[in-house]
Protein backbone atom coordinates (compact mmCIF):
# COMPACT_ATOMS: atom_id res chain seq x y z
CA UNK A 1 0.00 0.00 0.00
CA UNK A 2 1.15 3.52 -0.47
CA UNK A 3 0.30 7.17 0.39
CA UNK A 4 -0.50 9.37 -2.36
CA UNK A 5 -3.84 9.41 -1.38
CA UNK A 6 -3.24 8.61 2.24
CA UNK A 7 -6.48 10.05 3.76
CA UNK A 8 -8.79 10.81 0.70
CA UNK A 9 -12.31 9.40 -0.21
CA UNK A 10 -12.58 8.77 -3.98
CA UNK A 11 -15.60 8.03 -5.61
CA UNK A 12 -15.06 6.47 -9.38
CA UNK A 13 -17.72 5.55 -11.78
CA UNK A 14 -17.72 2.63 -14.09
CA UNK A 15 -14.93 1.10 -11.84
CA UNK A 16 -16.29 -2.52 -12.58
CA UNK A 17 -14.18 -3.03 -15.59
CA UNK A 18 -11.75 -1.71 -17.52
CA UNK A 19 -10.23 1.92 -16.91
CA UNK A 20 -12.69 2.79 -14.41
CA UNK A 21 -11.42 -0.58 -11.92
CA UNK A 22 -7.55 0.26 -12.39
CA UNK A 23 -8.66 3.75 -11.42
CA UNK A 24 -10.70 2.61 -8.17
CA UNK A 25 -7.73 -0.22 -7.28
CA UNK A 26 -5.05 2.19 -7.72
CA UNK A 27 -6.47 4.74 -5.40
CA UNK A 28 -7.04 2.25 -3.16
CA UNK A 29 -3.64 1.28 -2.90
CA UNK A 30 -2.47 4.64 -2.47
CA UNK A 31 -4.49 4.89 0.77
CA UNK A 32 -7.78 6.36 -0.44
CA UNK A 33 -11.30 4.97 0.60
CA UNK A 34 -13.36 3.89 -2.71
CA UNK A 35 -16.82 4.64 -3.63
CA UNK A 36 -17.03 1.86 -6.58
CA UNK A 37 -20.07 2.69 -9.16
CA UNK A 38 -21.16 0.25 -11.94
CA UNK A 39 -24.28 0.36 -12.90
CA UNK A 40 -22.82 -2.92 -14.73
CA UNK A 41 -24.25 -2.58 -17.89
CA UNK A 42 -22.47 -4.20 -21.35
CA UNK A 43 -20.51 -1.94 -23.70
CA UNK A 44 -24.03 -0.51 -25.08
CA UNK A 45 -25.62 0.18 -21.50
CA UNK A 46 -27.97 -2.88 -21.42
CA UNK A 47 -27.97 -5.78 -19.19
CA UNK A 48 -27.61 -3.92 -15.76
CA UNK A 49 -25.98 -5.88 -12.70
CA UNK A 50 -24.79 -4.97 -9.23
CA UNK A 51 -21.76 -7.77 -9.02
CA UNK A 52 -19.22 -6.00 -11.08
CA UNK A 53 -19.34 -3.11 -8.77
CA UNK A 54 -19.17 -5.61 -5.39
CA UNK A 55 -16.33 -7.58 -7.20
CA UNK A 56 -13.96 -4.65 -7.25
CA UNK A 57 -15.04 -3.86 -3.48
CA UNK A 58 -14.04 -7.60 -2.84
CA UNK A 59 -10.42 -7.03 -4.49
CA UNK A 60 -9.75 -3.59 -2.21
CA UNK A 61 -10.80 -5.20 0.98
CA UNK A 62 -8.85 -8.51 -0.06
CA UNK A 63 -5.79 -5.88 -0.35
CA UNK A 64 -6.02 -4.75 2.66
CA UNK A 65 -8.10 -1.49 1.29
CA UNK A 66 -11.65 -0.11 2.10
CA UNK A 67 -14.09 0.10 -0.29
CA UNK A 68 -18.12 0.44 -0.79
CA UNK A 69 -19.89 -0.85 -4.27
CA UNK A 70 -23.21 1.90 -5.18
CA UNK A 71 -24.83 0.59 -8.30
CA UNK A 72 -27.29 3.39 -9.57
CA UNK A 73 -27.05 4.87 -12.69
CA UNK A 74 -25.39 8.07 -12.57
CA UNK A 75 -27.28 9.28 -15.72
CA UNK A 76 -30.01 10.47 -13.57
CA UNK A 77 -29.54 13.07 -11.08
CA UNK A 78 -30.61 10.81 -8.22
CA UNK A 79 -27.75 8.38 -8.90
CA UNK A 80 -25.48 10.65 -9.44
CA UNK A 81 -26.22 12.07 -5.90
CA UNK A 82 -25.87 8.57 -4.03
CA UNK A 83 -22.41 8.28 -5.40
CA UNK A 84 -21.47 10.95 -3.32
CA UNK A 85 -24.44 10.88 -0.37
CA UNK A 86 -22.65 7.52 -0.12
CA UNK A 87 -18.68 8.87 0.38
CA UNK A 88 -20.09 11.83 2.69
CA UNK A 89 -22.12 9.00 4.40
CA UNK A 90 -19.49 6.13 4.72
CA UNK A 91 -16.50 8.16 5.24
CA UNK A 92 -17.69 11.91 6.32
CA UNK A 93 -16.41 13.59 3.16
CA UNK A 94 -15.39 13.36 -0.65
CA UNK A 95 -11.90 14.23 -2.08
CA UNK A 96 -12.45 13.35 -5.65
CA UNK A 97 -14.31 11.67 -8.25
CA UNK A 98 -13.69 10.40 -11.52
CA UNK A 99 -16.44 10.01 -14.06
CA UNK A 100 -15.20 7.11 -15.96
CA UNK A 101 -18.95 5.53 -16.87
CA UNK A 102 -19.69 4.96 -20.80
CA UNK A 103 -21.18 3.37 -23.36
CA UNK A 104 -21.40 3.12 -27.18
CA UNK A 105 -23.61 2.89 -29.93
CA UNK A 106 -22.62 3.26 -33.32
CA UNK A 107 -23.91 4.46 -36.44
CA UNK A 108 -23.61 7.08 -38.77
CA UNK A 109 -24.86 10.31 -38.21
CA UNK A 110 -27.88 10.48 -41.06
CA UNK A 111 -29.11 7.25 -39.75
CA UNK A 112 -28.58 7.50 -35.88
CA UNK A 113 -31.91 7.31 -34.17
CA UNK A 114 -32.68 9.56 -30.58
CA UNK A 115 -32.73 5.61 -28.95
CA UNK A 116 -28.42 5.63 -29.75
CA UNK A 117 -28.35 9.22 -29.19
CA UNK A 118 -29.96 10.30 -25.48
CA UNK A 119 -28.36 7.23 -23.93
CA UNK A 120 -25.09 7.86 -24.80
CA UNK A 121 -25.20 11.58 -24.23
CA UNK A 122 -27.00 10.30 -20.81
CA UNK A 123 -24.22 8.18 -19.63
CA UNK A 124 -20.88 10.40 -20.48
CA UNK A 125 -22.16 13.85 -20.29
CA UNK A 126 -24.79 14.04 -18.49
CA UNK A 127 -23.66 11.16 -16.08
CA UNK A 128 -20.52 13.29 -15.31
CA UNK A 129 -22.50 16.80 -14.43
CA UNK A 130 -24.65 14.66 -11.78
CA UNK A 131 -21.51 13.35 -10.13
CA UNK A 132 -19.66 16.30 -10.30
CA UNK A 133 -23.25 18.56 -9.50
CA UNK A 134 -23.36 16.88 -6.23
CA UNK A 135 -19.76 16.67 -5.37
CA UNK A 136 -18.70 20.12 -6.02
CA UNK A 137 -21.13 20.94 -3.46
CA UNK A 138 -19.49 19.31 -0.97
CA UNK A 139 -16.27 20.12 -1.94
CA UNK A 140 -17.00 23.85 -2.05
CA UNK A 141 -18.16 23.21 1.84
CA UNK A 142 -14.98 21.38 2.31
CA UNK A 143 -12.99 24.34 0.17
CA UNK A 144 -10.87 21.31 -1.51
CA UNK A 145 -11.34 18.48 -3.48
CA UNK A 146 -10.72 17.37 -7.64
CA UNK A 147 -13.54 16.55 -10.01
CA UNK A 148 -11.98 14.25 -13.38
CA UNK A 149 -13.77 13.89 -16.10
CA UNK A 150 -13.23 11.74 -19.16
CA UNK A 151 -13.21 12.63 -22.51
CA UNK A 152 -11.61 10.97 -25.41
CA UNK A 153 -9.01 12.01 -28.64
CA UNK A 154 -12.90 11.58 -30.60
CA UNK A 155 -13.77 14.68 -29.10
CA UNK A 156 -11.61 16.14 -32.72
CA UNK A 157 -15.23 14.25 -34.40
CA UNK A 158 -15.99 10.77 -35.08
CA UNK A 159 -17.20 9.14 -37.81
CA UNK A 160 -19.62 6.80 -37.03
CA UNK A 161 -19.63 8.43 -33.51
CA UNK A 162 -21.24 11.16 -33.72
CA UNK A 163 -23.25 10.63 -30.36
CA UNK A 164 -19.96 9.51 -28.23
CA UNK A 165 -17.96 12.39 -29.76
CA UNK A 166 -20.39 15.12 -28.69
CA UNK A 167 -20.71 13.47 -25.56
CA UNK A 168 -16.64 13.80 -25.35
CA UNK A 169 -16.06 17.10 -26.45
CA UNK A 170 -19.20 18.65 -24.09
CA UNK A 171 -17.12 16.81 -21.09
CA UNK A 172 -14.33 19.59 -21.63
CA UNK A 173 -15.99 22.05 -22.19
CA UNK A 174 -17.60 21.40 -18.36
CA UNK A 175 -15.04 20.32 -16.99
CA UNK A 176 -12.74 24.03 -17.77
CA UNK A 177 -16.29 25.31 -16.47
CA UNK A 178 -16.28 23.64 -13.25
CA UNK A 179 -12.42 24.72 -13.21
CA UNK A 180 -13.08 28.84 -13.63
CA UNK A 181 -16.16 28.46 -11.60
CA UNK A 182 -14.53 26.21 -8.28
CA UNK A 183 -11.12 27.80 -8.06
CA UNK A 184 -11.86 30.13 -5.63
CA UNK A 185 -13.14 27.29 -3.42
CA UNK A 186 -9.89 25.36 -4.03
CA UNK A 187 -11.54 23.18 -5.86
CA UNK A 188 -9.70 21.45 -9.28
CA UNK A 189 -11.07 20.23 -12.40
CA UNK A 190 -9.67 17.89 -15.35
CA UNK A 191 -10.28 15.77 -18.11
CA UNK A 192 -8.49 13.11 -19.21
CA UNK A 193 -8.70 11.32 -22.76
CA UNK A 194 -6.86 7.42 -22.44
CA UNK A 195 -6.15 5.51 -25.38
CA UNK A 196 -5.80 2.08 -23.54
CA UNK A 197 -7.03 -1.63 -24.13
CA UNK A 198 -10.63 -2.02 -23.08
CA UNK A 199 -14.13 -3.55 -23.72
CA UNK A 200 -14.72 -0.09 -25.54
CA UNK A 201 -11.30 0.17 -27.02
CA UNK A 202 -11.12 -3.55 -29.21
CA UNK A 203 -14.11 -2.01 -31.19
CA UNK A 204 -12.53 1.06 -32.59
CA UNK A 205 -11.72 0.59 -36.28
CA UNK A 206 -8.44 1.60 -37.09
CA UNK A 207 -4.98 0.41 -35.73
CA UNK A 208 -4.02 2.58 -32.56
CA UNK A 209 -0.89 3.38 -33.02
CA UNK A 210 0.30 4.08 -29.38
CA UNK A 211 -2.09 2.60 -26.97
CA UNK A 212 -1.36 1.18 -23.40
CA UNK A 213 -2.71 -0.21 -20.65
CA UNK A 214 -5.77 0.74 -18.02
CA UNK A 215 -2.99 0.55 -15.44
CA UNK A 216 -1.01 3.69 -17.44
CA UNK A 217 -4.54 5.33 -17.11
CA UNK A 218 -4.71 5.18 -13.40
CA UNK A 219 -1.32 6.08 -12.34
CA UNK A 220 -2.28 9.68 -14.16
CA UNK A 221 -6.01 10.02 -12.48
CA UNK A 222 -3.72 9.36 -8.68
CA UNK A 223 -1.80 11.74 -9.79
CA UNK A 224 -4.24 14.30 -10.68
CA UNK A 225 -6.56 13.56 -7.61
CA UNK A 226 -3.30 14.07 -5.34
CA UNK A 227 -2.48 17.04 -3.29
CA UNK A 228 0.77 17.75 -5.32
CA UNK A 229 -1.38 18.16 -8.38
CA UNK A 230 -3.21 20.59 -6.83
CA UNK A 231 -0.25 22.27 -5.13
CA UNK A 232 1.51 22.74 -8.76
CA UNK A 233 -1.85 24.37 -9.61
CA UNK A 234 -3.35 21.86 -12.21
CA UNK A 235 -6.46 22.55 -13.19
CA UNK A 236 -8.66 23.04 -16.47
CA UNK A 237 -6.60 20.91 -18.21
CA UNK A 238 -6.71 18.01 -20.65
CA UNK A 239 -4.43 15.01 -20.54
CA UNK A 240 -4.02 12.39 -23.03
CA UNK A 241 -2.31 8.81 -21.27
CA UNK A 242 -1.86 6.52 -24.34
CA UNK A 243 1.08 3.89 -22.55
CA UNK A 244 4.73 5.71 -21.73
CA UNK A 245 3.06 9.05 -23.84
CA UNK A 246 1.27 11.56 -21.41
CA UNK A 247 0.41 14.37 -23.49
CA UNK A 248 -1.54 18.22 -22.56
CA UNK A 249 -3.97 19.43 -25.32
CA UNK A 250 -3.92 22.90 -26.34
CA UNK A 251 -6.56 25.60 -24.69
CA UNK A 252 -9.06 26.93 -27.32
CA UNK A 253 -8.13 29.82 -28.81
CA UNK A 254 -8.50 32.16 -31.82
CA UNK A 255 -6.14 31.82 -34.19
CA UNK A 256 -6.66 34.59 -36.86
CA UNK A 257 -8.70 36.92 -36.73
CA UNK A 258 -9.85 40.16 -39.79
CA UNK A 259 -12.00 43.22 -39.20
CA UNK A 260 -14.35 44.96 -41.75
CA UNK A 261 -13.92 48.33 -42.98
CA UNK A 262 -16.21 51.02 -43.46
CA UNK A 263 -19.71 49.73 -43.33
CA UNK A 264 -19.33 46.11 -42.40
CA UNK A 265 -19.27 42.86 -44.21
CA UNK A 266 -21.06 41.55 -47.20
CA UNK A 267 -21.32 37.84 -48.61
CA UNK A 268 -19.14 39.24 -51.60
CA UNK A 269 -16.48 40.75 -49.09
CA UNK A 270 -15.95 37.45 -47.19
CA UNK A 271 -15.81 35.46 -49.93
CA UNK A 272 -12.54 37.72 -51.31
CA UNK A 273 -10.84 38.57 -47.91
CA UNK A 274 -11.14 35.64 -45.43
CA UNK A 275 -9.36 32.98 -47.52
CA UNK A 276 -6.40 34.82 -47.46
CA UNK A 277 -6.63 36.88 -44.20
CA UNK A 278 -8.08 34.19 -41.54
CA UNK A 279 -8.04 31.02 -43.73
CA UNK A 280 -9.32 27.77 -42.13
CA UNK A 281 -7.62 25.17 -39.30
CA UNK A 282 -6.96 21.94 -41.03
CA UNK A 283 -8.73 19.05 -39.31
CA UNK A 284 -5.87 16.30 -38.94
CA UNK A 285 -8.53 13.78 -38.34
CA UNK A 286 -9.85 14.56 -41.67
CA UNK A 287 -6.25 13.91 -43.30
CA UNK A 288 -6.12 10.77 -41.91
CA UNK A 289 -9.26 9.40 -42.77
CA UNK A 290 -8.35 10.55 -46.43
CA UNK A 291 -4.92 8.86 -45.98
CA UNK A 292 -7.05 5.57 -44.41
CA UNK A 293 -9.65 5.57 -47.50
CA UNK A 294 -6.79 5.64 -50.05
CA UNK A 295 -5.10 2.59 -48.63
CA UNK A 296 -8.45 0.88 -48.23
CA UNK A 297 -9.18 1.60 -52.11
CA UNK A 298 -5.60 0.18 -53.25
CA UNK A 299 -5.92 -3.06 -51.23
CA UNK A 300 -8.92 -3.79 -52.68
CA UNK A 301 -7.16 -3.17 -56.05
CA UNK A 302 -6.74 -6.58 -57.92
CA UNK A 303 -2.26 -6.77 -57.87
CA UNK A 304 -1.01 -5.89 -61.24
CA UNK A 305 0.80 -8.43 -63.19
Amino acid sequence: MGNFLAGKVIAVTGAGRGIGRAVALAAAAEGAKVVVNDYGVAVDGASPTSEVAEAVVKEIEAAGGEAVAVADDISAMAGGQRVVDTAVETYGRVDGVVCVAGILRERMLFNMTEEEWDPVVATHLKGTFTVFRAASAVMRRQRSGTLIGFTSGNHQGSVAQANYSAAKGGIISLVRSAALGLHKYGVTANAVAPVARTRMSANVPVRLAEIGEPEDVAALVVYLLSERAAAQGVTGQVYTVAGAKIAVWAQPRELRSVYAEGSGWTPERIAEVLPGSVGTDPMPMLSELAAMEEAARAASRPNAR
